[in-house]
């Protein structure tokens, strides 16, 4: 499971005192709420399903996967599922693949969800070799399905955004700048991450710094 809110609310307040600009943010629009997933096969599969889709698209095609399949939690269901099925329910070719890849890594055991590495990074590497699993995918799982406290999806165009209006930056700062300015945030950029999607979401009349 992800980060609870004592969790989040503790490495948040630790933030803010490494970090006064995260201080000042929090008290313009309070704490985040925990983004929490349950760990496995199933969140996985819909985070390929949510790619490049609205969130309500991508309910609904997962809504008619399950009803179609059955059980679209089991991965022994999806691999056993037909193309025809698959795009049914639709997903797109692409998707279909990924979801049958997924499928095959974890019935097969050589991915086991309930034994990743302890260490981030070989998570990470773990489940990009997993056709459809990127980077971006790979950490976000890990913040929400795993609660690790210092994933940093750096990737992530909101995250980059956030950080440049939280610390005053007149332009978007690049991944490898969003990199390297969190390498002081350790080991709280989880909550970090999660903070940066809460101020994203605020909206610019209410995250606006009082100058």
């Amino acid at each position: 499971m992800g980060l609870s809110e004592n969790q989040l609310r503790t490495s948040l307040d630790a933030l803010s005192d490494i970090e006064p600009a995260f201080a000042a943010a929090i008290g313009r629009i309070g704490y985040p709420a925990p983004r929490v997933r349950d760990r496995g096969y199933a969140t996985l599969l819909r985070t390929i399903i949510g790619q490049q889709v609205s969130v309500q698209s991508a309910n609904a095609v997962w809504l008619k996967l399950d009803t179609m399949l059955g059980n679209a939690s089991d991965p022994v269901v999806v691999a056993a599922a037909t193309d025809e099925q698959l795009r049914a329910a639709g997903l797109s070719r692409q998707k279909a693949g990924y979801a049958r890849s997924l499928a095959d890594e974890v019935t097969s055991g050589r991915l086991d969800l309930a034994a990743l590495p302890a260490d981030d990074e070989e998570a990470i590497a773990a489940l990009v070799r997993v056709k459809g699993i990127g980077r971006w995918s790979a950490e976000v799982y890990l913040l929400f399905a795993e609660g690790r406290p210092d994933i940093w999806p750096a990737g992530d165009l909101a995250v980059q955004i956030e950080v440049g209006r939280i610390l005053g930056h007149d332009t978007r700062p690049s991944e490898r700048l969003t990199r390297e300015l969190a390498e002081a945030w350790r080991p709280h950029r989880g909550a970090a991450a999660i903070f940066t999607w809460h101020h994203y979401g605020a909206g610019p009349d209410v995250i606006a710094a009082p100058v």
